[in-house]
């Protein structure tokens, strides 16, 4: 995994908000969409790329700037005059300083959230093909997500849709979330997910957390349990790509279930590996 570190900012553009709004509500964590233009006709994307967004400072610890990832959550929109048009799926994100016990906000989580329409923000990138698609129409997607982590998800199936009809694999998605007003796009304020269900090719499977007052992913572990007999034979089927985006423990409930369906972990690690040389596995892990 890349640290922030490495990528390269010096390839940047300024962007406007042309909106925002909560697709939370008040009792849950707030999560904000967030619609970006960017008048720079040199400025393309792909469906799974991040941009970095470079919070202006100064810091603490004396940086001039902040500078964090955030996935495209949808697929390319361009408009005439070159301008194009980009959203952000942005969690308001706060830390408990583990010496203090006080809580901090998120620089950029919050420096997002708190913009305004016509607010202008300077972003760099984009960077990463971690999620390239198939050329082929025939291939299956298996898609893995908690939380923000469906944001690439979701351009994918814009795309998919409503770009390449002719698309014939499957296209299966699971999804963790803390309550049932959490599963972001299929709620009461972004249902778009819900279009996606008349498609004879799309199914998805949605895991509510038992425990919503915890951070914990076991809302996604338990689905994938009920469900891991069917995932363990779509991926003996080699036309099948797997996706991962999310938390650490995205990835971790994944492949603990995966073990257990295959028997072994020697079993599972040969699959692992082959997926990963066939080019069959990509993975978005947020720290």
């Amino acid at each position: 995994m890349s640290e922030l570190s490495d990528y390269d900012r010096s390839y940047q553009h300024e962007a406007t908000v042309i909106s925002t709004e909560r697709i939370t509500p008040d009792d849950v964590p707030e999560v904000r969409s967030i619609m970006l233009r960017i008048d720079q006709p040199d400025f393309t994307y792909l469906e799974g790329q991040h941009v970095g967004v470079i919070v202006p400072g100064p810091h603490e610890f004396g940086h001039e700037t902040h500078f964090r990832l955030y996935t495209i959550a949808n697929s390319p929109v361009h408009h005439r005059g070159d301008s194009t048009e980009i959203e952000l799926c942005v969690r308001r994100c706060f830390y408990i300083d583990e010496f203090s016990g006080e809580e901090y906000p998120g620089i950029a989580s919050n420096y997002l959230c708190d913009l305004n329409v016509g607010d202008n923000i300077v972003l760099s990138g984009p960077y990463g093909s971690a999620f390239n698609l198939p050329t082929d129409p025939d291939t299956n997607l298996l898609m893995i997500g908690s939380g923000t982590g469906i944001a690439p998800f979701r351009a994918f199936m814009q795309y998919i849709y409503e770009h390449q009809q002719d698309w014939k694999g499957q296209i299966v998605l699971f999804y963790g979330a803390r309550t049932g007003m959490e599963t972001l796009y299929r709620n009461d304020l972004k249902n778009d997910l819900d279009k996606y269900y008349d498609q004879k090719t799309f199914r998805a499977f949605e895991g509510l957390s038992k425990r919503p007052w915890m951070q914990t992913d076991d809302g996604l572990h338990n689905v994938l349990e009920e469900n891991a007999v069917d995932i363990w034979e779509l991926m003996q089927d080699p036309k099948t790509h797997v996706y991962l985006a999310g938390l650490e423990s995205t990835k971790d409930n994944f492949e603990k279930v995966m073990q257990e369906a295959a028997g072994s972990n020697a079993r599972w690690r040969w699959m692992l590996e082959e997926m990963k040389e066939q080019e069959r596995w990509s993975e978005l892990i947020y720290s």
